[in-house]
């Protein structure tokens, strides 16, 4: 089991060598007044395993925060498509707590387009409920008005990155529109994918569901430049309801995650909210580099609407391309986490590169990176949740009741 002494280590080392603001450490204050034991989620038709994960959801950030790292297993920097390859595990020894994957290639325009990669990630999805671990789904999904334009190329013409045409969610919304109608088929895969994740124990897979994520921004055809708020809550609650309501899909803990890169009040996370009956799950997708100061800052804010609201946190994306820091993870990510009441963090993928090392797109630790050995001591700590480490998070956490 984890030593606690190398977190008694690490906090008199970060007190003894270094300020608060530059390197905060263990955040003594509670910020729960008083521990919830009744939540809600938006479907009362949630599975028994869909319930059980979002109270362990709640119930673990008593302890500290899982870590997760995108696309971790099926591909990583020198490897992919292998079956029980990670690049977490191969620096420490066991696979992360959260698994992160991107479904928008399942179920747009694409869908047909690489049916290995598919299958790849569809595997690492039951692999990881079958070992215990949890599940968190973003959706780079094309522009739907204009995935189909000459020079379309899914990326700036014709992907999500397209912002070019601000009418696009507004005839989403228009019923009977050729739009919404290529929306809604991309909608009907993705409830089937969902549906159909089973594990080997026959049950339907749960997982935490982020559509839209980064609304705030401007850089995607779903954000603040191609949206007016009115048009973006509009999008967010007929989604919900024609995945829950019209599709059936019962297993999925819709997630919210605006992108905030620099510190930001309790009322700027909340732009653009959707409302209360239309999110679980509070994220934010973090890149402020290694800014403590910015990145506590937002950790509190979002601890404090948790709480608030009664819904669990955490940080849905976060990293530094092609970081070479060599006290990274204790550093920049344990130290500002801990303490918190935020349940989990997520770094970005690891793109496989094969022997190309000019390509820097990495935001997590592989075999060879400088931060290996500082990566373990964090994996060390007492408060910090891998695979190996979790509770059984498809069996109700004890003492909590989700309606």
């Amino acid at each position: 089991m984890k030593s606690r002494l190398l977190i008694l280590m690490l906090g008199a080392s970060l007190f003894a060598g270094c300020s608060y603001v530059e390197l905060p450490g263990k955040d003594e204050k509670d910020y729960t007044e008083g521990e919830l034991k009744e939540l809600t989620l938006i479907d009362s038709q949630a599975t028994p395993e869909t319930r059980a994960l979002y109270s362990n959801l709640w119930a673990i950030k008593e302890k500290g925060f899982m870590f997760g790292h995108h696309d971790d297993l099926w591909c990583g920097r020198y490897w992919i498509g292998t079956e029980g390859r990670s690049d977490t595990k191969e620096v420490c020894g066991d696979y992360p707590a959260v698994l992160g994957i991107d479904f928008a290639e399942l179920i747009d325009d694409r869908y047909a387009d690489d049916p290995q990669t598919n299958e790849w990630k569809l595997r690492s999805v039951k692999q990881a409920y079958d070992m215990g671990m949890v599940t968190i789904v973003c959706l780079h999904m094309d522009n739907p008005l204009r995935f189909n334009v000459p020079g379309a190329e899914h990326y700036n013409v014709g992907g999500a990155w397209d912002n070019t045409d601000n009418t696009v969610v507004s005839k989403i919304l228009t019923d009977g529109s050729d739009v919404q109608n290529t929306f809604k088929a991309w909608m009907d895969r993705l409830a089937d994918i969902i549906k159909g994740l089973k594990g080997s124990d026959g049950k339907t897979i749960p997982i935490i569901l982020r559509p839209f994520h980064e609304h705030n921004h401007t850089w995607s055809w779903w954000g603040s430049k191609c949206t007016t708020e009115q048009e973006f809550k509009d999008l967010w609650q007929w989604t919900v309801k024609y995945l829950r309501d019209t599709k059936g899909v019962h297993n999925a803990i819709y997630a919210i995650s605006p992108q905030i890169d620099s510190q930001q009040s309790e009322s700027e996370y909340l732009l653009r909210w959707p409302g209360d009956d239309y999110v679980d799950f509070l994220g934010m997708d973090c890149y402020q580099g290694i800014n403590n100061l910015v990145f506590t800052s937002n950790l509190k804010t979002l601890s404090n609407i948790s709480q608030s609201k009664h819904k669990p946190c955490g940080v849905t994306e976060t990293g530094v391309e092609g970081f070479t820091r060599t006290t990274y993870w204790t550093e920049n990510i344990h130290a500002p986490m801990t303490g918190r009441k935020v349940s989990l963090l997520v770094t970005w993928r690891n793109k496989f590169v094969g022997a190309n090392e000019s390509d820097k797109h990495y935001f997590s630790v592989y075999p060879g990176h400088p931060s290996e050995a500082d990566f373990v001591k964090m994996y060390k700590m007492d408060n910090t949740f891998f695979c190996s480490d979790l509770p059984d998070m498809y069996t109700m956490a004890e003492g909590i009741t989700v309606e």
